[in-house]
């Protein structure tokens, strides 16, 4: 059975724990984990899992406050009322394809929405040319701004929840 539901505190160890250990070469990984569990704990964040069979295997995190490291003050990111943005999609690879994207997807989309959020905004490396393709195609099709990230150029994207179903 497949679940899209807000992370419980042991998705959110395994999730981190499979994260950690498949990029261990990457010293960023914990940081990331520890600013994530920071932004939660205060209520500035929310972490949703895919859950397969009882295992996560696929993360999404709203970001809604601009105080959240993410977002770095970027209002027209998160700005604590209106909009939030997605951070940290991911499914572990032998799970993609099956949809878990999609429905992390909607589940985020609907949690905003029920905390009247009306737009969420995400970012992709410009390079993962598949990936704006797919986040084209659920509509987030607002170009926000783009930066320099630290493995090159980012592009943000914005839509609105006003249909929270689609993706």
């Amino acid at each position: 059975m497949n679940e899209y539901r807000l992370a419980a505190p042991a998705d959110f160890a395994a999730l981190w724990e499979y994260n950690i250990a498949a990029n261990a070469d990457d010293a960023r990984w914990p940081r990331w984990r520890e600013q994530f569990a920071a932004d939660i704990a205060r209520g500035a964040a929310a972490t949703l899992a895919a859950v397969v069979d009882g295992v996560p295997i696929g993360e999404v995190t709203l970001l809604f406050s601009p105080d959240c490291r993410a977002v770095a003050g970027r209002t027209c990111l998160a700005d604590g009322r209106t909009v939030a943005n997605l951070n940290a999609l991911r499914v572990r690879s032998a799970f993609e394809g099956q949809g878990h994207a999609s429905g992390l997807i909607r589940a985020a989309a609907d949690l905003a929405a029920s905390r009247g959020y009306r737009a969420l905004t995400i970012g992709v490396e410009a390079r993962e040319t598949r990936n704006l393709a797919i986040y084209l195609h659920w509509g987030f099709t607002s170009f926000v701004l783009a930066e320099e990230g630290e493995d090159g150029p980012i592009l943000y994207y914005r839509r609105s929840l006003e249909n929270a179903r689609r993706a």
